[in-house]
């Protein structure tokens, strides 16, 4: 049964209903249907695999808060459905029309009574079968000004699948702090977390803006389309006792006048069967259809790189020279010159002491880098503007300013934010852009800095901002116009994108030809990053698995989920501050071997199957790429002894081989086909058709 509670000014009545009364709304796709009670509460049914499966109960999906109150009941009063062509292609849309007649609880003295009108749109396509695409609207239409602090739209319910194993749910979460959690976890009662994709903390903040949850059976997603980083978050919970939920919400102020009414963002709600990778592959499908536009990556992304940072900021150009013989040996095709060029992050120019002959110094050290026959890339942190710099002192006005006129401070670097809207900000960094590639012969960007994932409203009264959210807005469009910078000087330039640690914002991904792993804290990270991010931006995006040194040199990581694989080894022994990084005759036998098969395999340039396997719920964790007709299968644990399972082979046989230590493992035939073995820590297969 379902209670609507009906509230008048002198009276609270209760009124129970069958659960599909006969004004109860169903709004269905080919894989999804939302369900609406009389109070336009709602639920999210699958429609996957030949089963109707209830995601959860009944909930108030969709509800706006006002003076502490959140409005949730709305008693349905019409709807309709009528066909729809759109960008989004052909499909059905279905308009829900409810009103609250009399909000007593947020009633002001003296005032005629509050009402509110809800509409709420439904649309599905054929495209996305398994999506459903929501706009919701709410209309003052009482006679008294309304004040509205916030909204919500898709709080579901998702209910633990009967007799479930333990964790019940798995989650993927987007949002940025400064502790870099894993974006993929299992959830445990009591967990929280906002995934606010503002600011976190002073230079986190940003994300793609999309949760998901999932349990074994089933998993659903909400976010959503807007084509811009929005200032919502995506609270994902799990009580202590009972299921966990999910939600969009949006926290502002916005006073409703008689007649006038407030809109939502466009979201959604998802279902799928597996895990997450499906919700954030349909999701880009989305926004690609919406004009999102991803180019692939030049040949030359997909080449092992050697990064100088093993040196730290104190390296020299001497120790890059002598580093070149080992790293042409090894078989390496990029040169990295990491941060300590410069005089100063804001000052662009070069450090004296390093390059006392300037722009000479500087092209000579990228002249010898292709002379050995690499390609040479120059780490930049834009955006961000050292105290005391010369710009700062010749241009103050570049600043993003808080709302009390206080300047925003990237904490690693000790650095103020430069505003990304304002156009002088944009060709000053575009002029940089080209003297790195034009007059230095650069041929890539290594961009660098958690504060390139999100930022801050800007206040500054120099820039002119029509609203303060201008400056979040317009991060993609900054980055957007170095890229163009870096092509229309070198059209085949590596752009990589490193926003250390946090969870990469969407909307810049089309601004870049390289995603990595940025900073990992384990192995872990590098995988699931890897996975995120091949649904996220698709295969032709080159994704490196960062510095192997960070992770104790599992290249396997890497190469198990088609990454680029790469290093900031020191050489010789004792060159270098940090010793943890010299390349010891070990090191430089075990990086032999890795090279070598990253080269032969080039795994990196494979279809990544990130649907084949549940990395929450199966055992061992599994990845697989399809290239040239073979399939590659990574497996990780810590110890195996047992069963692993071949999926997304055809029917047909298979020779199996352990192509790391190049081992024989036997035969098997498709389309699914199971092996005994043991290992530890990973094991590497290739499955040939015979």
């Amino acid at each position: 049964m379902i209670t609507i509670r009906i509230q008048t000014l002198t009276s609270l009545i209760l009124v129970a209903l069958p659960c599909l009364a006969a004004d109860a709304v169903q709004v269905e796709g080919k894989n999804i249907r939302i369900e609406f009670d009389a109070s336009m509460h709602s639920r999210v049914v699958a429609l996957l695999g030949g089963h109707e499966t209830a995601i959860g109960d009944f909930t108030p999906s969709e509800f706006v808060r006002a003076a502490g109150t959140d409005i949730k009941d709305f008693v349905i009063q019409s709807h309709t459905r009528q066909p729809v062509q759109d960008r989004l292609g052909s499909g059905f849309q279905t308009v829900i029309t409810g009103t609250a007649p009399l909000l007593k609880n947020v009633m002001i003295a003296g005032r005629p009574p509050l009402s509110l009108k809800k509409i709420v749109t439904v649309t599905v396509y054929d495209a996305f079968p398994r999506m459903a695409f929501f706009d919701v609207e709410y209309t003052n239409s009482g006679a008294s000004d309304f004040l509205v602090s916030g909204w919500t739209n898709q709080s579901y319910s998702i209910s633990a699948a009967p007799s479930a194993v333990q964790p019940a749910f798995w989650s993927y979460q987007s949002g940025s702090y400064e502790s870099r959690p894993d974006w993929l976890l299992p959830l445990k009662p009591g967990f929280h977390q906002e995934n606010f994709l503002g600011m976190n903390d002073t230079d986190y903040g940003g994300g793609t803006p999309v949760v998901d949850v999932w349990r074994q059976d089933v998993g659903i997603g909400v976010g959503h389309v807007e084509m811009v980083p929005k200032l919502v978050s995506l609270p994902v919970t799990m009580r202590e006792a009972g299921p966990a939920t999910v939600a969009v919400e949006a926290k502002r102020d916005q006073a409703l006048k008689p007649g006038s009414t407030l809109k939502t963002l466009r979201t959604f709600v998802a279902v799928h069967q597996g895990d997450y990778f499906q919700t954030l592959r349909d999701y880009r499908d989305v926004m690609i259809a919406q004009g999102v536009r991803f180019d692939a990556a030049p040949e030359s992304a997909f080449g092992p790189i050697w990064c100088a940072w093993g040196y730290g900021r104190k390296f020299t150009p001497a120790q890059v020279y002598n580093a070149l013989p080992v790293v042409k040996k090894l078989g390496f095709t990029w040169v990295t010159i990491d941060d300590g060029w410069q005089t100063a992050q804001g000052d662009w120019f070069l450090w004296p002491q390093k390059f006392p002959n300037g722009d000479a110094d500087m092209r000579a050290l990228v002249d010898k880098i292709h002379a050995e026959g690499f390609k040479a890339q120059l780490w930049w942190a834009p955006l961000a503007a050292d105290p005391g710099t010369e710009l700062l002192k010749k241009h103050p006005e570049m600043l993003l300013l808080n709302a009390d006129g206080s300047k925003q401070k990237i904490s690693y670097w000790n650095s103020w934010y430069l505003c990304p809207a304002d156009p002088a900000v944009v060709e000053y960094h575009k002029a940089i852009v080209v003297k790195a590639m034009r007059d230095w012969g650069f041929d890539g960007l290594k961009l660098d800095g958690q504060h390139m994932n999100g930022a801050p409203p800007c206040y500054n009264p120099a820039h002119k901002h029509a609203r303060p959210e201008e400056s979040v807005e317009a991060m993609p469009d900054f980055f957007r116009a170095i890229y163009q910078a870096a092509r229309s000087v070198k059209p085949d330039a590596l752009v990589e994108f490193c926003p250390c640690g946090t969870a990469y914002s969407f909307f810049t991904l089309p601004f870049m030809n390289m995603s990595v792993a940025s900073d990992p804290k384990s192995a872990w990270q590098v995988r699931t990053k890897g996975k995120t991010l091949k649904a996220l931006a698709g295969d032709a995006m080159a994704y490196f698995g960062d510095h192997v040194d960070m992770t104790k040199d599992d290249f396997a990581s890497t190469v198990g989920v088609g990454g680029v694989v790469g290093t900031n080894f020191t050489w010789p022994e004792g060159s270098a501050e940090r010793k943890r990084g010299d390349l010891t005759p070990a090191r430089e036998q075990n990086f032999d071997k890795w090279l070598g098969i990253y080269k032969e395999k080039m795994l990196s340039r494979g279809e990544y199957l990130g649907a084949l396997y549940d990395i929450g719920f199966d055992r061992p964790e599994t990845h697989a790429i399809r290239k040239d007709g073979n399939l590659y299968y990574a497996f990780f644990a810590t110890q195996w002894d047992g069963k692993i399972t071949l999926r997304g082979l055809a029917d047909r046989s298979y020779r199996i081989t352990d192509y790391v230590d190049h081992k024989q493992l036997g035969t098997v035939h498709g389309p699914a086909a199971s092996l005994n073995v043991k290992f530890e820590k990973h094991l590497l297969l290739e499955a040939t058709p015979e």
